[in-house]
């Protein structure tokens, strides 16, 4: 008996008992929809926080202190000139430091960050768009003179003012819990999360201000001792020597060499963590989705046991005419294969639609690949040959005469 006979046979058989069949096969058209799903808006999700925050920081660097350094370990204004002035691949940087206050202006107050740091904060912040809306950023005069400047976000503007961005040369109040300062407004700009979210509820939002870290000294006495500061050179190609020559000069500059005092992370060492850990929370999820497939698998294994008993007749009655052990085997596995591979199709199609409407419902665009494509096809039918061997062997040894005489 050929290949051709016995696909047609087994499709004759699947398609004579179509209900039972098709509950055959649902463990595994849901196992299989559930893996493609997962797998499709996982890379998906993947794919648009690497394009995201690559664009935002490929070659940030981010430089910090231990927990226990003392004072004197700490960064300050002096090493950020020397590392500005002897890595020529370094572009921008200026310290991370922030100060919860409250800031007020046209008899307005709002909860505020308030972040302190060189004129190159307008580049290394990540709350505010560097580019700027109205008027202008601090300079290095300003920050040198500890003049009592700010640059606010448009948000933190429309706030204080009545709806206005435009508040250029307007005063602000700025008060912490250990101090307060007067500052004139020098310059507006977009804050990035309300560019990247949209416009909502302002009322939720704390306000954003920039000042120099100079200035930020009658905010916080301790300001100026820095333990957190972000570095970002010319070409990310550099961003491993740079990360290396960081912690390297500022090593030697407070004494600490060999004391693992100042720590340098890229931006892109990150990001390969979060997908590392991305990628094994997804291989998590649908490794348990999987177990619908060996679910599935008992499934087709249960009913061709069945489906043997109920056919024993006509088992006996082929090889009486003829009909070899490895004839009767191969049309028994073949319709198990099939079987799994009907349903490793429909689920393929019905997981591709669930994941497309959960990616337009989630804004982002689902990641289908062909390996994982053949993946799912192969392991139906590596299913299908695994459940279906047993109850293919159990045809394949009856006996025709025993056969022949079963009721």
């Amino acid at each position: 008996m050929g290949i051709s006979e016995s696909f047609k046979m087994a499709i004759d058989s699947i398609f004579a008992n179509k209900m039972r069949s098709f509950l055959t096969m649902l463990g595994i058209i849901i196992g299989i929809a559930a893996v493609i799903a997962i797998l499709a808006v996982g890379n998906g999700a993947t794919n648009e926080i690497n394009g995201t925050f690559s664009d935002l920081g490929a070659s940030t660097i981010s430089v910090s202190t231990r927990q226990n350094a003392t004072d004197s370990q700490k960064i300050n204004d002096k090493d950020i000139q020397a590392l500005k002035n002897g890595i020529p691949h370094i572009e921008h940087i200026s310290p991370n430091t922030t100060i919860q206050a409250s800031v007020s202006g046209n008899e307005e107050t709002k909860t505020s960050i308030v972040a302190a740091g060189t004129p190159d904060l307008q580049y290394t912040s990540q709350m505010m768009d560097k580019s700027i809306t109205y008027g202008r950023y601090f300079n290095q005069t300003e920050f040198d003179e500890a003049a009592k400047v700010a640059v606010i976000s448009a948000d933190t503007a429309r706030a204080l003012f009545n709806g206005r961005e435009n508040v250029v040369g307007e005063k602000l109040a700025i008060r912490s819990q250990q101090g307060q300062t007067n500052v004139r407004i020098i310059g507006v700009s977009k804050s990035t999360m309300e560019r990247m979210m949209g416009s909502f509820d302002t009322d939720q939002m704390p306000g954003y201000a920039a000042i120099p870290l100079t200035t930020a000294e009658a905010l916080s006495p301790n300001v100026s001792k820095i333990t957190e500061m972000t570095v970002i050179v010319r070409s990310k190609d550099d961003i491993d020597s740079v990360s290396k020559q960081i912690v390297n000069m500022l090593s030697v500059r407070h004494d600490t060499v060999g004391d693992n005092v100042f720590t340098a992370t890229n931006f892109l060492q990150t990001l390969d963590e979060v997908n590392n850990v991305l990628g094994l929370f997804i291989n998590f999820i649908a490794a348990v989705a999987a177990i619908a497939l060996l679910v599935g698998g008992i499934g087709v294994m249960n009913i061709m046991l069945v489906s043997v008993t109920e056919r024993t007749r006509e088992i006996g009655t082929r090889k009486a005419l003829g009909a070899t052990n490895s004839n009767i085997l191969f049309q028994f596995l073949m319709e198990s294969v099939i079987l799994c591979l009907i349903g490793g199709l429909i689920g393929l199609l019905l997981g591709g639609s669930l994941a497309i409407a959960v990616a337009n419902a989630l804004n982002i665009t689902p990641q289908f690949t062909v390996s994982s494509v053949l993946l799912v096809l192969l392991f139906s039918s590596i299913i299908g040959i695994f459940f279906g061997v047993y109850p293919a062997r159990k045809a394949a040894r009856l006996d025709p005469i025993e056969a022949l005489r079963y009721e």
